[in-house]
């Protein structure tokens, strides 16, 4: 029996790959960010994410280049990829609006949903679910949202200020911006051609009640990858999930 939300959930989607990573060097001297490999899988970060976006339904890809643009376009061409991937580089800067704008306009289906993803992002949730609850909320845009651990530990007192407790790398009480999206068509017309959606796009959204945001459900894995720390935390959880 055909499931009838699945005519609503995107077959596309934009993966923002042009960032210098700045803080993951001496990695991001010779590739970007994207390309920097996750100790003991043998394959990049853009590799796992066109992966999950395989598993997920997705049969296009528009990858946007940055930094180092051909090492990350030589390995696309070479690489035994599930998806079908376009690249595109920006000639100019223009901002994260305006390169997801520039990306958008490549994508194949230009009247379906999309969805969209930052190229340091290492995450496996259902984003199936996330397009149904797109959709449930009529919304123009859904942003992933996540409860990332704190770096630091922490403690718990009583109402007289004494310690009960220490708390290793607890979870933020904040969700934050976890840098997946589900786009519905007309979104890429709400984009300024060159600046910062996050800045001008996003809060009209919100005001117009068309943003919503997604939970990345409790137990699902994610993790930016910013830092050589990252990688090294990221390699420890994925041995401990055993993948």
């Amino acid at each position: 029996m055909s499931d009838p939300s699945a005519a609503s959930r995107p077959v596309q989607a934009v993966v923002l790959a042009g960032g210098q990573g700045s803080r993951l060097r001496p990695y991001t001297d010779d590739r970007p960010k994207p390309m920097v490999e996750i100790p003991g899988t043998g394959t990049p970060i853009i590799g796992h994410q066109l992966s999950w976006l395989a598993e997920e339904g997705v049969t296009d890809v528009v990858v946007s280049c940055g930094h180092l643009a051909d090492v990350l376009q030589k390995w696309l061409e070479t690489a035994d990829l599930p998806v079908s991937v376009t690249t595109v580089v920006e000639s100019e800067p223009l901002g994260r609006g305006g390169g997801l704008k520039y990306a958008a306009a490549h994508l194949p289906h230009p009247d379906q949903p999309w969805y969209a993803t930052n190229g340091d992002i290492w995450t496996r949730f259902s984003l199936r679910d996330m397009a149904d609850f797109h959709t449930e909320r009529d919304a123009l845009a859904t942003l992933a949202l996540a409860r990332p651990r704190l770096p630091w530990g922490a403690v718990k007192t009583d109402g007289f200020g004494r310690i009960t407790d220490f708390i290793e790398a607890p979870p933020s009480t904040f969700e934050i911006n976890a840098g997946v999206y589900v786009f519905s068509p007309e979104f890429a017309g709400l984009l300024p051609t060159r600046g910062d959606h996050e800045r001008t796009t996003f809060p009209r959204l919100a005001r117009e009640r068309k943003l919503a945001g997604f939970t990345i459900p409790q137990g699902s894995y994610w993790r930016a990858i910013d830092t050589a720390k990252d990688l090294t935390e990221a390699a420890k959880e994925l041995a401990a999930l055993g993948r």
